[in-house]
Protein backbone atom coordinates (compact mmCIF):
# COMPACT_ATOMS: atom_id res chain seq x y z
CA UNK A 1 0.00 0.00 0.00
CA UNK A 2 1.30 3.27 -0.77
CA UNK A 3 0.25 6.80 -0.11
CA UNK A 4 2.30 10.26 -0.61
CA UNK A 5 2.30 10.87 3.30
CA UNK A 6 4.83 9.20 5.44
CA UNK A 7 2.95 9.44 8.78
CA UNK A 8 0.22 7.72 7.40
CA UNK A 9 2.07 5.19 5.99
CA UNK A 10 4.06 4.68 9.59
CA UNK A 11 0.51 4.12 11.34
CA UNK A 12 -0.72 1.68 9.08
CA UNK A 13 2.50 -0.28 9.36
CA UNK A 14 2.33 -0.01 13.46
CA UNK A 15 -1.36 -0.90 13.31
CA UNK A 16 -0.46 -3.68 11.02
CA UNK A 17 2.32 -4.90 13.10
CA UNK A 18 0.21 -4.98 16.37
CA UNK A 19 -1.71 -7.51 14.93
CA UNK A 20 1.39 -10.27 14.60
CA UNK A 21 1.83 -9.86 10.89
CA UNK A 22 4.82 -8.12 9.49
CA UNK A 23 6.17 -5.44 7.31
CA UNK A 24 7.93 -2.99 5.54
CA UNK A 25 8.07 0.73 5.35
CA UNK A 26 9.91 1.89 2.00
CA UNK A 27 10.63 5.24 1.94
CA UNK A 28 12.88 7.88 -0.06
CA UNK A 29 16.21 8.81 2.72
CA UNK A 30 15.56 12.51 2.95
CA UNK A 31 11.48 12.07 3.72
CA UNK A 32 11.75 9.75 6.40
CA UNK A 33 12.47 12.28 8.76
CA UNK A 34 8.71 13.14 8.55
CA UNK A 35 8.00 10.53 11.12
CA UNK A 36 11.06 11.29 13.41
CA UNK A 37 8.35 11.57 16.66
CA UNK A 38 6.82 8.62 15.40
CA UNK A 39 9.92 6.27 15.58
CA UNK A 40 10.80 8.18 19.24
CA UNK A 41 7.23 6.86 20.26
CA UNK A 42 7.82 3.07 19.10
CA UNK A 43 10.51 2.74 20.49
CA UNK A 44 10.02 3.95 24.03
CA UNK A 45 7.03 1.45 23.37
CA UNK A 46 9.00 -1.50 22.37
CA UNK A 47 11.53 -0.72 25.02
CA UNK A 48 8.58 -0.50 27.59
CA UNK A 49 6.70 -3.41 26.53
CA UNK A 50 10.29 -5.89 27.49
CA UNK A 51 9.44 -5.40 31.01
CA UNK A 52 5.81 -6.74 30.56
CA UNK A 53 5.63 -10.00 31.00
CA UNK A 54 1.91 -10.35 29.60
CA UNK A 55 2.86 -8.32 26.31
CA UNK A 56 4.35 -10.52 23.60
CA UNK A 57 6.63 -9.74 21.15
CA UNK A 58 5.17 -8.26 18.12
CA UNK A 59 7.28 -8.42 15.18
CA UNK A 60 10.22 -5.45 14.46
CA UNK A 61 9.62 -2.10 12.75
CA UNK A 62 11.23 -2.54 9.17
CA UNK A 63 12.61 0.73 7.50
CA UNK A 64 14.07 0.11 4.29
CA UNK A 65 15.52 3.83 2.99
CA UNK A 66 16.15 4.17 -0.82
CA UNK A 67 16.76 6.70 -3.18
CA UNK A 68 19.50 7.93 -0.79
CA UNK A 69 21.95 10.61 -0.80
CA UNK A 70 24.37 9.40 -3.68
CA UNK A 71 22.02 8.74 -5.97
CA UNK A 72 19.74 11.64 -6.46
CA UNK A 73 20.78 12.20 -10.05
CA UNK A 74 17.43 14.09 -10.94
CA UNK A 75 15.63 15.52 -7.82
CA UNK A 76 19.11 17.32 -6.29
CA UNK A 77 19.88 18.91 -2.86
CA UNK A 78 16.25 18.52 -1.57
CA UNK A 79 15.97 14.85 -1.48
CA UNK A 80 19.80 14.45 -0.24
CA UNK A 81 19.67 13.74 3.53
CA UNK A 82 21.34 10.85 5.34
CA UNK A 83 20.81 11.77 9.47
CA UNK A 84 17.84 9.14 9.31
CA UNK A 85 20.82 7.31 10.88
CA UNK A 86 21.91 9.46 13.17
CA UNK A 87 18.58 9.72 14.57
CA UNK A 88 17.74 6.44 15.06
CA UNK A 89 20.92 5.94 17.14
CA UNK A 90 20.28 7.76 19.60
CA UNK A 91 17.38 5.51 20.87
CA UNK A 92 18.09 2.92 23.63
CA UNK A 93 20.93 0.29 22.25
CA UNK A 94 18.22 -2.79 23.21
CA UNK A 95 15.94 -1.56 20.77
CA UNK A 96 17.34 -0.28 17.21
CA UNK A 97 19.25 -1.56 14.72
CA UNK A 98 21.36 -0.19 11.61
CA UNK A 99 22.19 -2.16 8.53
CA UNK A 100 24.25 -1.17 5.22
CA UNK A 101 23.95 -4.10 2.86
CA UNK A 102 27.08 -3.32 0.34
CA UNK A 103 25.03 -5.24 -2.57
CA UNK A 104 21.97 -7.29 -2.91
CA UNK A 105 22.89 -10.52 -1.18
CA UNK A 106 23.67 -9.17 1.85
CA UNK A 107 20.35 -6.77 1.25
CA UNK A 108 18.67 -10.42 1.00
CA UNK A 109 20.33 -11.41 4.28
CA UNK A 110 19.52 -8.15 5.91
CA UNK A 111 15.85 -8.16 5.25
CA UNK A 112 15.13 -11.80 5.79
CA UNK A 113 17.12 -10.87 9.36
CA UNK A 114 15.28 -8.00 10.28
CA UNK A 115 11.67 -9.66 8.90
CA UNK A 116 12.27 -12.51 11.41
CA UNK A 117 13.24 -10.71 14.32
CA UNK A 118 10.66 -8.84 17.20
CA UNK A 119 10.66 -5.95 19.24
CA UNK A 120 13.44 -3.85 17.18
CA UNK A 121 13.79 -0.85 15.07
CA UNK A 122 15.42 -2.22 12.00
CA UNK A 123 16.81 0.33 9.67
CA UNK A 124 18.09 -0.77 6.31
CA UNK A 125 19.92 1.78 3.96
CA UNK A 126 20.13 0.27 -0.18
CA UNK A 127 20.15 2.21 -3.28
CA UNK A 128 17.54 0.96 -5.79
CA UNK A 129 20.05 1.42 -8.77
CA UNK A 130 21.60 -1.13 -10.28
CA UNK A 131 25.01 -2.03 -8.99
CA UNK A 132 27.81 -5.18 -8.70
CA UNK A 133 26.91 -8.34 -6.66
CA UNK A 134 30.38 -8.57 -4.50
CA UNK A 135 29.34 -11.79 -2.41
CA UNK A 136 27.45 -14.73 -3.62
CA UNK A 137 25.00 -15.67 -1.35
CA UNK A 138 26.60 -18.11 1.54
CA UNK A 139 29.09 -15.43 1.44
CA UNK A 140 26.89 -12.78 1.85
CA UNK A 141 25.10 -14.68 5.16
CA UNK A 142 28.20 -15.31 6.69
CA UNK A 143 29.50 -11.66 6.66
CA UNK A 144 26.20 -10.40 7.38
CA UNK A 145 26.45 -12.61 10.69
CA UNK A 146 29.32 -11.14 11.94
CA UNK A 147 28.46 -7.67 10.52
CA UNK A 148 32.05 -6.29 9.64
CA UNK A 149 35.20 -8.34 8.30
CA UNK A 150 38.18 -8.27 6.51
CA UNK A 151 37.25 -8.77 2.96
CA UNK A 152 40.50 -11.03 2.09
CA UNK A 153 40.14 -11.27 -1.83
CA UNK A 154 39.94 -7.47 -1.97
CA UNK A 155 43.08 -7.33 0.31
CA UNK A 156 46.84 -7.95 0.10
CA UNK A 157 48.35 -6.86 3.93
CA UNK A 158 49.14 -10.38 4.58
CA UNK A 159 48.16 -10.11 7.73
CA UNK A 160 49.73 -6.75 8.70
CA UNK A 161 48.59 -3.54 6.55
CA UNK A 162 50.42 -0.29 5.93
CA UNK A 163 46.88 0.72 5.44
CA UNK A 164 42.86 0.19 6.77
CA UNK A 165 40.04 1.00 4.14
CA UNK A 166 37.15 0.78 5.62
CA UNK A 167 33.29 1.25 3.94
CA UNK A 168 29.66 1.08 5.32
CA UNK A 169 27.33 1.35 2.47
CA UNK A 170 26.63 0.39 -0.67
CA UNK A 171 28.18 3.46 -2.80
CA UNK A 172 31.22 3.69 -0.08
CA UNK A 173 31.78 0.08 -1.17
CA UNK A 174 32.37 0.61 -4.45
CA UNK A 175 34.71 3.50 -4.20
CA UNK A 176 36.84 1.87 -1.06
CA UNK A 177 36.91 -1.09 -3.82
CA UNK A 178 37.62 1.28 -6.57
CA UNK A 179 40.54 3.24 -4.77
CA UNK A 180 42.15 -0.09 -3.82
CA UNK A 181 42.47 -1.42 -7.05
CA UNK A 182 44.16 2.33 -8.12
CA UNK A 183 46.65 1.56 -4.84
CA UNK A 184 47.58 -1.98 -5.83
CA UNK A 185 47.82 -1.56 -9.33
CA UNK A 186 50.17 2.09 -9.08
CA UNK A 187 51.66 0.91 -5.46
CA UNK A 188 51.93 -2.76 -5.82
CA UNK A 189 53.96 -2.70 -2.55
CA UNK A 190 51.37 -1.13 -0.22
CA UNK A 191 49.66 -3.27 1.57
CA UNK A 192 45.71 -2.74 1.94
CA UNK A 193 43.55 -4.12 3.88
CA UNK A 194 39.52 -3.87 2.76
CA UNK A 195 36.85 -3.67 5.76
CA UNK A 196 33.17 -3.94 4.77
CA UNK A 197 31.14 -3.04 7.84
CA UNK A 198 26.93 -4.06 7.35
CA UNK A 199 25.82 -3.88 11.36
CA UNK A 200 26.59 -0.43 12.30
CA UNK A 201 26.18 -1.39 15.78
CA UNK A 202 29.24 -3.15 15.62
CA UNK A 203 31.48 -0.48 15.94
CA UNK A 204 30.59 0.25 19.17
CA UNK A 205 32.15 -1.31 22.29
CA UNK A 206 30.05 -3.99 23.76
CA UNK A 207 29.93 -2.35 26.96
CA UNK A 208 27.30 0.24 24.67
CA UNK A 209 25.42 -1.79 22.38
CA UNK A 210 24.46 -5.65 22.50
CA UNK A 211 25.72 -5.96 18.91
CA UNK A 212 29.25 -3.96 19.89
CA UNK A 213 32.41 -5.44 19.04
CA UNK A 214 35.04 -6.34 21.83
CA UNK A 215 38.04 -4.34 21.78
CA UNK A 216 40.36 -7.12 21.09
CA UNK A 217 38.22 -8.18 17.40
CA UNK A 218 38.15 -4.53 16.99
CA UNK A 219 41.85 -3.85 17.13
CA UNK A 220 42.90 -7.15 15.38
CA UNK A 221 40.54 -6.10 12.67
CA UNK A 222 41.54 -2.31 11.99
CA UNK A 223 44.25 -2.20 13.99
CA UNK A 224 45.68 0.02 16.80
CA UNK A 225 48.89 2.18 14.80
CA UNK A 226 47.67 1.99 11.19
CA UNK A 227 45.82 4.46 9.57
CA UNK A 228 42.04 3.56 8.77
CA UNK A 229 40.28 5.83 5.80
CA UNK A 230 36.62 5.41 6.32
CA UNK A 231 34.10 5.71 3.34
CA UNK A 232 30.43 6.07 5.38
CA UNK A 233 27.09 6.91 3.69
CA UNK A 234 26.18 9.27 6.45
CA UNK A 235 27.34 12.25 7.81
CA UNK A 236 30.89 11.50 9.04
CA UNK A 237 31.08 12.55 12.78
CA UNK A 238 28.70 9.57 13.28
CA UNK A 239 31.43 7.14 13.01
CA UNK A 240 33.70 8.62 15.08
CA UNK A 241 30.96 9.13 17.53
CA UNK A 242 30.90 5.44 17.43
CA UNK A 243 34.11 4.42 17.53
CA UNK A 244 35.49 7.19 19.71
CA UNK A 245 36.81 5.01 22.89
CA UNK A 246 38.53 2.32 20.30
CA UNK A 247 42.22 2.30 20.92
CA UNK A 248 43.34 3.48 16.91
CA UNK A 249 40.49 6.28 16.99
CA UNK A 250 43.24 8.39 16.58
CA UNK A 251 44.47 7.18 13.46
CA UNK A 252 40.83 6.71 12.17
CA UNK A 253 39.79 9.49 8.99
CA UNK A 254 36.35 9.45 7.82
CA UNK A 255 34.99 10.37 4.70
CA UNK A 256 31.01 10.79 4.17
CA UNK A 257 28.23 13.29 3.11
CA UNK A 258 29.23 17.15 4.10
CA UNK A 259 25.95 18.78 3.15
CA UNK A 260 27.50 19.32 -0.55
CA UNK A 261 25.04 18.33 -3.46
CA UNK A 262 22.68 19.39 -6.40
CA UNK A 263 21.86 17.71 -9.56
CA UNK A 264 24.14 16.50 -10.78
CA UNK A 265 25.95 12.82 -12.09
CA UNK A 266 26.50 9.87 -9.39
CA UNK A 267 30.48 10.51 -9.54
CA UNK A 268 29.81 13.92 -9.18
CA UNK A 269 28.37 14.03 -6.10
CA UNK A 270 31.35 11.83 -4.86
CA UNK A 271 33.89 14.50 -6.05
CA UNK A 272 31.94 17.20 -4.14
CA UNK A 273 31.90 15.94 -1.02
CA UNK A 274 35.62 14.34 -1.23
CA UNK A 275 34.43 10.51 -1.12
CA UNK A 276 35.55 9.61 -4.39
CA UNK A 277 38.26 7.05 -5.22
CA UNK A 278 40.57 9.79 -6.40
CA UNK A 279 40.77 11.66 -3.11
CA UNK A 280 40.47 8.17 -1.14
CA UNK A 281 44.00 7.41 -2.72
CA UNK A 282 45.13 11.43 -1.98
CA UNK A 283 44.39 10.11 1.85
CA UNK A 284 45.79 7.06 2.00
CA UNK A 285 48.86 8.77 0.45
CA UNK A 286 48.82 11.60 2.96
CA UNK A 287 48.20 9.91 6.15
CA UNK A 288 50.47 6.40 5.57
CA UNK A 289 53.95 7.47 6.64
CA UNK A 290 56.39 7.67 4.22
CA UNK A 291 54.49 7.29 1.28
CA UNK A 292 54.21 11.07 0.39
CA UNK A 293 57.48 11.51 -1.00
CA UNK A 294 57.61 8.18 -3.15
CA UNK A 295 54.08 8.60 -4.37
CA UNK A 296 53.91 12.01 -4.98
CA UNK A 297 53.63 11.36 -8.86
CA UNK A 298 50.52 8.94 -8.05
CA UNK A 299 49.10 11.86 -5.90
CA UNK A 300 49.69 14.43 -8.81
CA UNK A 301 47.48 12.19 -11.07
CA UNK A 302 44.39 11.76 -8.58
CA UNK A 303 44.37 15.16 -8.12
CA UNK A 304 44.51 15.70 -11.84
CA UNK A 305 41.72 13.02 -12.27
CA UNK A 306 39.46 15.06 -10.17
CA UNK A 307 40.26 18.26 -12.28
CA UNK A 308 39.54 16.23 -15.78
CA UNK A 309 36.98 14.91 -14.32
CA UNK A 310 35.30 18.25 -13.40
CA UNK A 311 35.63 19.36 -17.12
CA UNK A 312 34.25 16.17 -18.45
CA UNK A 313 30.93 15.85 -16.38
CA UNK A 314 30.36 19.31 -17.10
CA UNK A 315 30.82 19.41 -20.81
CA UNK A 316 28.96 16.64 -21.31
CA UNK A 317 26.99 15.88 -18.29
CA UNK A 318 27.90 12.33 -17.95
CA UNK A 319 30.64 10.75 -15.74
CA UNK A 320 34.13 9.64 -17.05
CA UNK A 321 33.95 6.06 -18.95
CA UNK A 322 36.67 5.07 -16.49
CA UNK A 323 34.15 5.51 -13.20
CA UNK A 324 31.05 4.38 -15.06
CA UNK A 325 32.54 1.02 -16.33
CA UNK A 326 34.87 0.23 -13.74
CA UNK A 327 34.77 -3.13 -12.56
CA UNK A 328 36.56 -5.16 -9.76
CA UNK A 329 39.76 -7.17 -11.68
CA UNK A 330 39.22 -10.41 -12.08
CA UNK A 331 42.98 -11.53 -13.11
Amino acid sequence: MEILSEHTCQGWLEGYLLTGRHGLFSCYEAFVHIVDSMVNQHAKWLRTIRHLDWRKPVPSLNYLLTSHVWRQDHNGTSHQDPGFIDHVMNKKAEVVRVYLPPDANTLLSVADHCLRSRNYVNVIVAGKQPAPTWLDIDDAALHCARGLGIWDWASNDAGDPHVVLAAAGDVPTMEILAATDLLRRHLPDLKVRVVNVVDLMRLQPTAEHPHGLPDAEFDAIFTTDRPVIFAYHGYPWLIHRLTYRRTGHPNLHVRGFKENGTTTTPFDMLVLNDMDRFHLVIDVIDRVPGLARRAAVLRQQMVDKRAEHRGYVRGTGEDLPEVRYWTWPTA
